[in-house]
């Protein structure tokens, strides 16, 4: 299934065009740093670090756009980066944990979106919340430095 997902004639365009190859990977980095970095913001301010008087449902209601806009940008251009050598990356076990990681990291960011109209009625932010924002920074980091690593353990990307 990846292998003709591999060869189909727009992915093999995509791989053979630098500029164009070039291109899609700009915009995923810069989308990946603008989606991750707008979650990582509220994260922060459920810590107490950032944004300290502000409400977290104001702060969220800001970011949300901003968050889903650069996802999707990370998704299209992700499915892109893989399509180029989906048969080799789906194989190897670098890449299939970084999915992992970055299933578990939105599933945390989807938790905190849920809990903030409670947190924010709370008359201090709750320790279960500051955990959740601390596990959501963790997994969203582990998910960039998998991601880094993946060329340097399989030679792919």
């Amino acid at each position: 299934m990846w292998e003709a997902l591999q060869h189909t004639g727009w992915v093999t365009t995509l791989a053979t065009s630098r500029w164009l190859y070039g291109l899609v990977s700009v915009v995923h980095y810069s989308a990946v740093f603008f989606c991750v970095g707008t979650i990582v913001l509220m994260d922060l301010r459920i810590l107490g670090v950032a944004y300290r008087n502000q409400a977290l449902s104001v702060l969220a209601e800001q970011l949300r756009p901003w968050t889903w806009i650069g996802f999707g940008a990370v998704a299209v251009s992700g499915f892109l980066l893989f399509a180029v050598e989906a048969g080799d990356f789906a194989a190897v076990t670098p890449f299939r944990l970084k999915m992992l990681v970055i299933v578990l990291a939105v599933v945390s960011a989807l938790a905190i979106e849920w809990s903030l109209p409670k947190w924010d009625r709370a008359p201090v932010v709750p320790v279960t919340a500051r955990v959740v924002a601390l596990i959501s920074i963790l997994l969203w980091l582990g998910a960039i430095l998998v991601s880094v690593e993946i060329p340097a353990l399989t030679g792919l990307g």
